[in-house]
């Protein structure tokens, strides 16, 4: 293969440039690969978080040109030849160096969803069918690939008032477990900040896992949401019930 432009986003926050190299690549290369090759022969202090190099811990996220990406997924035969191949850091979040940001937002945000809440007594007994909706969302390997393309978050920074699409999915498997007894509509509703999404189905082209995010996850719970505070018939049942 001949050899390939590369141009790297890198620096801090406050200070970056563009750095270019040529990378003499080889067949069945990915991203991730000549970013290695650039760290072991021409920047030795390039920073890139990476684990696994199987599409599997998420640690390797960022923007290729333009695009959301896991580096370790993206198969340089994939660009046309003589393609410059641009790589940035995740733009929705802090950068620190390079290509390594700080993602640690998400997880203060879990910290506020309700866990895993089954009754005291529950018979830990259940449908597969009940099961098999939940399975794909714990798919998730928290790349937040998703939450760097979703709008809300990237142009709008609503992060103090948007939980974000990987919140969602989190919620989700929560939501619609069958043994789960806790309700996580409130904080949908107000701090999670759910009404924010208009549904464009960003997130869920970029998830590496081919989660269904949108309707599967966002639009269930956009429904129960109608449901539990905006249905005048379910309002009205609540006051002649009592519950």
């Amino acid at each position: 293969m001949p050899d390939v432009t590369f141009r790297i986003s890198t620096g801090s926050a406050e200070q970056n440039e563009e750095k270019t190299y040529r990378v003499p690549v080889a067949e069945g290369w990915v991203v991730l690969d000549a970013v290695h090759y650039i760290q072991a022969h021409e920047a030795p202090d390039l920073a890139v978080r990476w684990n696994c190099k199987a599409a599997k811990c998420g640690s390797c996220s960022a923007e290729v040109n333009g695009k959301p990406k896991l580096m370790c997924k993206t198969r340089l035969d994939d660009f046309a030849d003589g393609e410059e191949i641009v790589v940035y850091p995740l733009k929705t979040f802090p950068r620190i160096k390079d290509l390594v940001t700080d993602v640690s937002w998400n997880y203060e945000v879990a910290k506020k969803i309700k866990p895993f809440t089954p009754a005291k007594d529950t018979k830990w007994s259940m449908d597969q069918r009940d099961m098999d909706r939940v399975q794909e969302f714990r798919k998730c390997i928290e790349c937040f690939l998703c939450q760097d393309v979703c709008h809300v978050l990237r142009n709008h920074d609503k992060k103090p008032e948007f939980a974000g699409p990987r919140s969602f999915v989190r919620i989700a498997n929560l939501e619609m477990h069958p043994l789960d007894t806790a309700s996580r509509l409130d904080f949908l509703k107000n701090e999670g900040g759910l009404g924010y999404c208009n549904i464009t189905k960003c997130c869920t082209e970029v998830c590496p896992e081919d989660i269904h995010i949108t309707d599967n996850a966002i639009i269930p719970l956009k429904e129960r949401l109608v449901d539990e505070y905006y249905d005048p018939i379910a309002k009205l049942f609540k006051v002649f019930s009592g519950k």
